[in-house]
């Protein structure tokens, strides 16, 4: 079992930055590849950016040059490090762990980018 708890968001102006943390408990998180989705109101959610366990990345078109994920296995935590923020990715920021026989959600956290 592994109960993922997201952080770090909140209210910034358009062209700002925010990092957001997820810190995964239980067990064997460098086991699982680590996720951040997003959902507005009225869309679906969308994968914005991807961990493996190995390290490689990868992220929607949106948000490439923008936006980076990473993560540290020592502290079972995955970031999202989002410059040059948009109104367009104000949203519920999701952390998703998953492996071939399970995966996880957090709850999410709000970000909102207004001026």
């Amino acid at each position: 079992q592994v109960q993922l708890v997201e952080s770090g968001g909140g209210l910034v102006q358009p062209g700002g930055s925010l990092r957001l943390s997820c810190a995964a408990s239980g067990s064997a998180f460098s086991s699982y590849h680590m996720d951040w989705y997003r959902q507005a109101p009225g869309k679906q959610r969308q994968l914005v950016a991807a961990i493996t366990r190995g390290g490689s990345t990868n992220y929607v078109d949106s948000v490439k040059g923008r936006f980076t994920i990473s993560r540290d296995n020592a502290k079972n935590t995955v970031y999202l490090q989002m410059n040059s923020l948009k109104p367009e990715d104000t949203a519920v920021y999701y952390c998703h762990a998953r492996r071939s026989d399970n995966d996880y959600w957090g709850t999410g956290t709000q970000v909102t980018v207004s001026s």
